[in-house]
């Protein structure tokens, strides 16, 4: 009886294992697709993205706000991993019920306003999803031949009179950060994206450096299922001299 059991948790094991949340099937009510999408690790947020050959960045980022009448936020940090200097999309349902997406240049930690931002916006536009989620939509001109980029991303609880109230300083507030790795590129090294040269005059305030890992979303589950594999095959070899032995 050991080689038939030996067989099936081998079968078992090779299986290919599926995370609990897919942000691959996640599907928007326009329609709209793109080309990536990363399940981020904080806030229950996920990121869907197409960077376009004219060297923009099409985007939908999804989460659900720290509260019904909250704020989601998505955006780019060209100068270090953290919050201050980010060139940030704020969505929001407005007084009078309509959904809001407006541009932000980060500078401080308490409240902000309104502003340009260094990548050129264009198709913003939000929605609020049935299952609790507030869905951001926008394109940035980020230039050609970017690798990769430091996303920064964010959630609160409160507007008002049309300004997002201050977030939470929660740990997973606090972490939600790191490097996107775009796709379509083969450079050596991982540098963030350069603030483009296009006329604007709003520097992103000089930020204060803080921690962020860089993540790919497939190579922590290939990994993984090669460790499997190896160990696998080390269970398979003790089985197989154990029966050898026996018979």
């Amino acid at each position: 009886m050991a080689i038939p059991l030996l067989f099936l948790l081998l079968s078992i094991s090779l299986a290919p294992s599926h995370a609990a949340t897919d942000c691959a099937s996640y599907k928007f009510t326009n329609n709209k697709t793109f080309d990536k999408c990363s399940t981020l690790a904080h806030l229950s947020a996920s990121l869907h993205w197409t960077y376009n050959s004219d060297g923009t960045l099409s985007i939908a980022f999804v989460a659900p706000p720290a509260a019904p009448s909250g704020w989601v936020a998505w955006g780019i940090n060209p100068t270090a991993t953290g919050m201050i200097g980010t060139q940030a999309l704020i969505a929001f349902k407005q007084s009078n019920g309509s959904m809001a997406v407006n541009t932000y240049n980060i500078t401080t930690y308490k409240s902000i306003q309104q502003s340009p931002i260094l990548y050129e916006p264009s198709n913003l536009s939000s929605e609020s999803g049935s299952d609790g989620n507030i869905i951001l939509f926008g394109t940035l001109k980020i230039g050609k031949s970017v690798e990769s980029l430091n996303q920064v991303y964010q959630v609160g609880s409160s507007v008002t009179n049309g300004v997002p109230d201050e977030h939470a300083f929660n740990t997973d507030n606090l972490n939600s950060k790191g490097e996107l790795v775009l796709s379509g590129t083969n450079f050596a090294s991982k540098e963030p994206a350069p603030a483009p040269s296009n006329g604007r005059s709003e520097a992103a305030a000089p930020g204060a450096s803080s921690g962020g890992n860089a993540s790919s979303p497939a190579g922590g589950a290939n990994a993984a299922w090669r460790s499997n594999v190896s160990g696998l095959w080390s269970i398979l070899v003790v089985l197989l001299v154990g029966c050898m032995v026996r018979f």
